[in-house]
């Protein structure tokens, strides 16, 4: 179970009060950066704050590679806290003056300590509070314990030298760039308009109830499920401004599914809509799968930064192969920087939806325009033939100069399948779109509802989807009841694939009759061109490797969608191919995807991920406890042997914990 308040990691857009030793500082959270060095004097000693000037200067420090280190010397203390501030605008995280001390020297109180510290230093010290009839927000604390510190020692008049110095912090540190970007809002006086709308979005969705009902959700949640993970990120005045959530059955389902997913902003159609967002992926069904659930209130680069770097965290730092997303600049730069080994695709059917409201004349004026828009889209399989019948189109309808479709055509490489041949997709069907959150959202929102119904709603919704996942593995069909042209591929692939990967492949095989293929040059790699007539008649390449059994085509398709395309299995049928090669073979679409070893997806390194780690051993025992709840609740008899099962284990685990014990009791009695 896992609870983060991650207050440090947000960008936030104002200053709170903290107190420390030496009395009451505002101090601005995501930068570090202390508001009387802007203002006021130093309330610590009395001396002047370095200048607006310093302080930027401070900011621009950031690139420099600079590291505070045991011994290093400064002109002044002011210099020192410029230092220090840059130092922690570098790599996230803020800071605070802890700690002062002054001498009499000649009759004069002089400064000669000074220590600098994390913002999470400490712990929070309750207040008494006097009974009061009046009901107070509850507020999270910031501090937790953290021992980063720096601590710096007059020498001389002008010779300040740090004596003391912690770099490690107990906690997540977040980027430059996000505390960069509050700097930057507030020098363009964009703040506060950014503040207000803040306040106006937490009112729609908590209404008078502040967050209380999403706390008790997740307390709710942990108390029944040790396998849910929840973070909360809040700005400088505790205010909740985003959280993510993923339970168990999403962990696991990631395992197995987890290599393409589609981050789901269906709410941002509709300004009425409450700000959730859901991870979701496709499993072996062909159907939708969640793997996490986020509340967004704070649209920002650096917001949906934090929101899939936390989702990341909770999928022990595993990334997918694919990440699709709808447009827009914060979100592109948060994927290109926490999802870099990943292909970043927009979602084509969110673009296609958008032409409607764009291209509004158009469509009145061409009833038949949408759906030639779509064929050129999804049909088109090589780049050479988008690119032609795309233009046929703009001159067909006139719309040469029409700069929404000149923006589309720039960004092309995002979102046309024809130019996405490089990753994977685990779409089946270029022409039917997988069922997503989409329909839930519009479902739930023919009036408004509080955040609280909501999440009870998603959560029916969700517990609908296991179900139904789990009703078509244990649903078994003859595989010649699904039969059509009764060919020994044909038989094998409905003995291996689930219905739905069946069905898609046996019209690539029927397709492929209809294809003619003719070898064209030998080699290791055969290459073969395959036809078909029509209008346009087409043409493919493709490769075959006998002694690898390996087979690639031009139209990219199996790379797309892991399904072989109608072209290969043309050669397969003429080079007498009997039984699809193992490499041909996806185990994600097949009935036994979520058996043996999963994990899919890329493995990015994760701090915990050592065999030895108790982090890394307790997910493992949670993904195994999970497969066997998921075979144990599919009948009574299941039930009784999976507790039967479990029992038992239990017994033996608490046997190993409880035998040392006994032995150290009557190793100490035999002394």
């Amino acid at each position: 179970m896992e609870y983060s308040s991650s207050e440090d990691e947000e960008l936030v857009e104002d200053f709170i009060d903290v107190e420390d030793d030496t009395g009451t500082e505002n101090i601005d959270q995501g930068t570090g950066v202390v508001a009387s060095q802007i203002h006021a004097i130093d309330p610590s000693d009395g001396t002047m704050p370095p200048t607006g000037n310093e302080l930027l200067m401070a900011a621009d420090m950031v690139g420099n590679n600079d590291e505070p280190r045991m011994g290093m010397e400064f002109e002044s203390d002011a210099a020192a806290r410029v230092f220090y501030n840059a130092y922690a605008l570098r790599f996230g995280f803020g800071i605070r003056v802890a700690r002062s001390r002054s001498e009499r020297r000649k009759g004069v109180e002089v400064l000669v300590m000074k220590r600098f510290v994390c913002l999470k230093e400490g712990h929070h010290k309750k207040k008494p509070v006097e009974p009061s009839n009046k009901k107070k927000r509850k507020r999270l604390s910031i501090r937790d314990g953290c021992p980063a510190m720096m601590e710096v020692v007059r020498r001389g008049p002008d010779k300040w030298v740090i004596t003391k110095l912690v770099l490690e912090h107990n906690h997540v540190i977040a980027s430059a760039d996000r505390a960069r970007e509050v700097q930057l809002r507030r020098l363009s006086g964009k703040f506060q308009e950014h503040e207000n709308q803040l306040q106006e979005v937490r009112r729609n969705v908590f209404g008078d109830t502040d967050a209380q009902g999403l706390f008790d959700y997740f307390k709710r949640m942990q108390s029944v499920n040790s396998g849910f993970f929840c973070s909360i990120q809040v700005d400088s005045k505790n205010c909740v401004t985003n959280a993510v959530w993923v339970d168990a059955r999403a962990r696991m389902a990631y395992t197995y599914f987890g290599d393409a997913v589609y981050f789901d902003t269906t709410y941002s159609q509709n300004e009425n809509m409450l700000p959730f967002a859901a991870f979701t992926g496709v499993n072996h069904h062909g159907d939708t799968v969640v793997f996490g659930c986020a509340l967004i209130l704070d649209r920002t680069e650096s917001s949906y930064g934090w929101i899939f770097e936390t989702w990341m965290a909770a999928m022990d730092k595993r990334l997918p192969f694919s990440f699709t997303t709808d447009e827009g600049k914060g979100m592109a730069a948060a994927v290109a920087k926490v999802f870099p080994q990943c292909f970043h695709r927009l979602c084509r059917w969110r673009i296609l939806s958008r032409c409607k409201k764009k291209l509004t004349d158009v469509y009145t004026r061409f009833p038949g325009f949408h759906d030639e828009l779509k064929r050129c889209i999804n049909r088109c399989d090589t780049v050479p033939v988008f690119d032609m019948v795309w233009g046929s189109i703009l001159d067909k309808y006139g719309l040469r100069d029409d700069t929404w479709l000149q923006s589309l055509y720039e960004i092309r490489h995002k979102w046309v399948p024809a130019y996405l041949t490089s990753s994977f997709f685990a779409e089946l069907s270029l022409t039917h779109r997988v069922e997503t959150v989409s329909r839930f959202h519009r479902n739930n929102f023919t009036a408004r509802v509080s955040l609280s119904t909501f999440i009870t709603r998603f959560d029916q919704y969700m517990d609908g989807l296991y179900a139904n996942e789990a009703q078509k593995d244990i649903i078994s069909f003859p595989p010649e009841q699904l039969l059509k042209i009764n060919t020994d591929l044909e038989k094998q692939a409905a003995s291996i694939y689930t219905r739905a990967a069946f069905e898609t492949f046996q019209v690539e095989l029927i397709e492929a009759l209809q294809h003619y293929a003719v070898k064209v040059q030998d080699g290791p790699y055969m290459k073969y061109y395959v036809d078909r007539d029509g209008d346009p008649p087409t043409r493919h390449t493709v490769f075959y490797n006998v002694a690898e059994k390996k087979a690639w085509c031009d139209c990219c398709r199996f790379a797309f969608s892991a399904i072989l395309c109608r072209h290969v299995l043309g050669v397969f049928v003429l080079a007498g191919v009997i039984m699809l090669p193992e490499p041909c073979i996806t185990k994600r679409w097949t009935k036994k995807a979520k058996m043996g070893p999963e994990l899919i997806g890329l493995n990015v390194g994760n701090d915990s991920g050592s065999a030895d780690s108790v982090a890394s051993r307790y997910n493992d025992l949670v993904r195994d406890a999970m497969k066997c709840a998921e075979k144990g609740a599919v009948s009574a008899g299941a039930f009784k042997v999976a507790k039967e099962v479990l029992s038992k284990a239990f017994m033996e685990i608490k046997g190993l914990g409880e035998k040392p014990n006994r032995d150290a009791l009557h190793s100490a009695a035999s002394r």
